[in-house]
């Protein structure tokens, strides 16, 4: 998702001088291609992530369309006052592109992980959280946040994430994506859990049920209209995150239905409220802290 990310932005660089790039001493082999073309447009402020954010709310103020990389939980939480207050608050065309989502960074272990930040983000007034799940979705979601208003979070994986959608895909920011059709289960899926509800979807088929898989991509502005549609449906729907189960993508479709008025089947499937102790990759962590597969065959029993 990462190289998605630059060569989309490198490409929308070369039309718009007012696309810049701060990194708080993050991106090494990944954003060298826009400092060669660009080098008066990218600012390495060092280590230092709340400069980093006063420095990108400042150039948004006088004009500029400001991308701040890095690892999301330093670009999210280490400098979280900075976000509230000179981003939010002061609603600026500034971009948070955080890269790790979930369990990505899972050998460097708990400080790395990302699990709270899409609660974090989508709490804050005027902030856009987009999460895409295949390099499709981030080539247009950055593609439209050239010219989108406010402030926005990006939320990204790492990188070898396969294609799930078609390359003609239509993705708009804040409108949920139908990826397959299906009559016994609805999986709503987010961020970098898109490829996980995709085979998922497919073990279930081998079994003679049928999934639709939903990938929302946008968590704020939320697609109300879409799952709305689908509680009508009257098909038990799960939501999967690679995120706490509190305040992400379960919280907010659990918040839909519960003002619906209508009654639906539902569960959340992510990482339950602890922090993980363990040191691994992130397939080992995926597992031993969500087993999405486990949980979506105990639901449907």
């Amino acid at each position: 998702m990462r190289n998605t990310f630059i060569q989309t932005l490198v490409e929308e660089a070369k039309s718009n001088e007012n696309i810049y790039v701060i990194t708080p001493d993050m991106g090494f082999s990944v954003l060298e291609k826009f400092s060669e073309l660009f080098p008066n447009r990218l600012l390495n402020v060092g280590i230092a992530e709340q400069n980093a954010v006063g420095v990108a709310a400042g150039l948004a103020l006088s004009g500029k369309i400001v991308y701040v990389y890095s690892i999301i939980p330093f670009v999210t939480m280490r400098c979280f006052e900075q976000v509230r207050v000179d981003v939010a608050y002061m609603n600026t065309n500034v971009r948070l592109v955080g890269v790790g989502a979930g369990l990505s960074y899972g050998p460097a272990g708990a400080t790395h992980h990302s699990i709270e930040d899409i609660a974090i983000m989508r709490n804050l007034p005027n902030m856009t959280v987009c999460c895409p799940g295949d390099p499709i979705e981030v080539r247009e979601i950055v593609r439209q946040s050239i010219a989108y208003k406010g402030p926005m979070y990006i939320r990204l994986g790492k990188n070898g994430e396969p294609n799930i959608h078609n390359e003609d895909q239509l993705i708009e920011i804040g409108q949920a994506v139908k990826v397959t059709d299906g009559d016994d289960l609805i999986i709503i899926t987010t961020s970098n859990m898109l490829e996980e509800g995709k085979n998922i979807a497919e073990v279930l088929q081998a079994t003679g049920k049928s999934a639709m898989l939903i990938s929302m991509h946008t968590i704020k502005p939320f697609d109300r209209t879409r799952v709305l549609a689908l509680i009508k449906m009257g098909i038990p729907i799960v939501t999967l995150e690679e995120h706490s189960i509190i305040g992400g993508l379960g919280s907010a479709v659990a918040e839909v239905i519960a003002e619906s008025g209508q009654a639906v089947h539902f569960k959340r499937i992510g990482i339950k409220d602890i922090f993980c102790h363990e040191v691994g990759s992130q397939q080992y962590l995926r597992k031993k802290l969500i087993n999405a597969l486990k949980e979506v065959t105990d639901f449907m029993i």
